[in-house]
């Protein structure tokens, strides 16, 4: 089970890597290509698949992944229709920085029957949208504000009402192609106020920027359009986790 791995990796200090892959932005052929430039002994934690939207096929994708590498792929979905039972599990995501009922629960409640007969294995994390002018994607799509960089105070109520509610992990995010990461402070301030894994992602764009939100209390960092435009960072990141 994933969750009791990023629980057990968490408690011995250990860090984690997830390659975020978007079916609309890799083809099969570059996938192929990313993937089975890994050797088994230097491949992702995890890899995410999903987007805002997924025009492409995401089954094809993730049977193109599970062809060149042995990391288990879990299912980052943007919204109900986004399911596919060829992966082997499912970030549950509520945005619980927004306001939006629908990605609070309106979505998981379409997905339930379906997830109900599947065999994924459902991680249910607290996603939290962070960024000043950030007009991601996600915050698009989401229709919510994102909590201000400058807010640590709210991110950390968030982080923990996230926690109290019952939620596995929690997922600080910048957004996709975010100018900047989330904040030092902030990473750091979360982390010392919740217990369950966190999870950092958007605007890692070098080996520094990975670096520093692990060093700040990131169990786990999500990457994904850095590698899709320098495919060699995947090679990088993978050998500096094994070194935490």
């Amino acid at each position: 089970m994933f969750l009791q791995t990023l629980t057990e990796r968490k408690k011995a200090g250990k860090k984690m890597f997830a390659l975020l892959i978007d079916p609309d932005k890799q083809s099969l052929n570059k996938l192929a290509t990313l993937f089975g430039g890994l050797s088994n002994s230097i491949i992702p934690d995890v890899v995410l698949v999903g987007g805002s939207l997924l025009f492409n096929n995401c089954d094809k994708t993730i049977e193109t992944i599970k062809a060149n590498c042995n990391a288990p792929v879990f299912l980052f979905p943007g919204n109900a229709s986004q399911i596919s039972t060829k992966a082997d599990g499912i970030l549950l995501l509520s945005l619980i920085s927004g306001r939006n009922a629908e990605f609070l629960i309106g979505q998981h409640v379409n997905a339930a029957p379906i997830l109900a007969k599947s065999e994924l294995e459902v991680l249910p994390v607290g996603y939290m949208l962070i960024g000043e002018e950030n007009y991601s994607s996600v915050r698009y799509m989401s229709n919510t504000m994102p909590i201000p960089q400058s807010k640590t105070d709210i991110a950390i109520a968030t982080a923990l009402a996230g926690q109290m509610l019952g939620l596995k992990a929690i997922y600080l995010e910048a957004g996709s192609g975010a100018k900047t990461p989330v904040p030092t402070e902030m990473i750091k301030a979360v982390s010392e106020n919740i217990d369950i894994p966190l999870i950092v992602g958007g605007g890692l764009r070098t080996i520094e920027d990975v670096e520093t939100a692990l060093n700040a209390g990131a169990d786990m960092v999500v990457v994904g359009n850095s590698i899709e435009k320098n495919p060699q960072l995947a090679h990088s990141i993978c050998s500096t986790i094994k070194n935490y």
